[in-house]
C-alpha cells in the first residue's frame, strides 16, 4: 500500500481572481510561504518517503520546505502540473463568466475541452497514471504530491468513482492535504481538504 498526501500549492494571491494555468512567474505570496513552512512541520510525523511536485513555481515553492524539513529532495513531474488552460490562461473569472464556452465547461467539466487546452478527462488520465507509477516505486511509503486544485479534484474523483462533472463539489483549499491510499484491495480516500493537524 502507498499513502499519498495530495497537497494543493499554498496561497499565491491569484487563486480566486484568475486562471494562472501554466503561466510562468506565479509565486507564493507571504501568506503562502508561511503556509508551506507550516505544512513541512505538520507533515514531519508522516515520515515521508518522497516529495513529488508539479514543475510550476507555486507548487515547487510549496514542496521545497516540506522536502527540506524531511531531508528529502523534490522530484518534479510534468504530469502533476496544472490543467493546460489554453486561451483562458491569464484571464480573470469575471471576464469568462459570460462566455458560452465557459458555461459549457462548468456544466460538463468531464467532456468539454478548454479552447486550445485540455479536457479534465485528459487531466484525470495523466494524474492517475502518475500516481500509479509513483506507487510502484514507493510501496509501503507515504508520499507527498504537490499539485493544483483541479488536478487533485480529478484524482479524487477517479479514485472515488465520482463523475468528473461533479468534481467541482470537492473543496480543495490552498495548502490543504487530502489522503489517498492505494493498495491491493483498491483505493481508499481517508482524508479530504485538511488544513489543520493530520498526524
Amino acid at each position: 500500500m502507498t499513502r499519498f498526501l495530495l497537497i494543493r500549492h499554498a496561497s499565491c494571491g491569484l487563486n480566486s481572481e484568475m486562471i494562472a494555468g501554466w503561466m510562468g512567474g506565479v509565486h507564493l505570496n507571504e501568506a503562502g510561504k508561511n503556509q508551506a513552512e507550516e505544512l513541512g512541520l505538520r507533515l514531519l510525523p508522516a515520515r515521508l518517503g518522497a516529495v513529488y511536485s508539479s514543475p510550476l513555481e507555486r507548487a515547487q515553492e510549496t514542496a521545497e520546505p516540506i522536502a527540506r524539513i524531511s531531508n528529502l529532495e523534490v522530484i518534479l513531474r510534468e504530469g502533476l502540473g496544472e490543467v493546460h488552460s489554453g486561451d483562458w490562461t491569464g484571464a480573470r473569472f469575471q471576464e469568462l463568466e459570460h462566455l458560452p464556452e465557459w458555461k459549457q465547461f462548468q456544466a460538463n467539466r468531464g467532456s468539454v475541452r478548454i479552447p486550445n487546452g485540455e479536457t479534465l478527462a485528459e487531466v484525470q488520465a495523466r494524474i492517475s497514471a502518475e500516481m500509479l507509477e509513483i506507487a510502484s516505486k514507493h510501496e509501503g511509503a507515504t508520499v507527498a504530491v504537490v499539485s493544483h486544485g483541479d488536478v487533485i479534484r480529478c484524482a479524487l474523483a477517479h479514485f472515488a468513482g465520482v463523475p468528473l462533472d461533479l468534481s467541482i463539489r470537492l473543496q480543495i483549499d490552498a495548502a490543504s492535504v487530502s489522503i489517498v491510499e492505494l493498495g491491493e484491495w483498491g483505493p481508499r480516500i481517508v482524508r479530504l481538504n485538511v488544513t489543520s493537524k493530520l498526524f
